[in-house]
């Protein structure tokens, strides 16, 4: 059971560059603060299957929902800081 576990999280690694790509090239700060929520988000899965690989899921758990909550409130104060400065959407495309 411990492959399909090792197997599972280089998935969600290879999933995470892909939000990796969304985040360092997204044309608009919208969808760089997306991919690096998406980032977050798929870290939170993958420390959950790391506890499982060394059966040490309750240690795993306790900082994945610290991790979550981090990322949760990262992602909002950034979003709110760029509404107020009004760049959230009026970036303009790359050429």
């Amino acid at each position: 059971m411990d492959t399909v576990f090792f197997y599972s999280s280089i998935y969600l690694s290879i999933i995470m560059a892909i939000s990796l790509y969304r985040a360092v090239f997204g044309p608009t700060i919208l969808d760089r603060l997306i991919g690096v929520n998406a980032i977050g988000s798929k870290t939170t899965a993958l420390l959950v299957l790391i506890g499982l690989i060394y059966h040490r899921v309750d240690l795993f758990i306790d900082i994945a929902l610290a991790y979550a909550m981090l990322n949760f409130i990262a992602v909002l104060a950034a979003s709110r800081y760029f509404q107020k400065r009004k760049g959230l959407y009026d970036e303009t495309p790359r050429d």
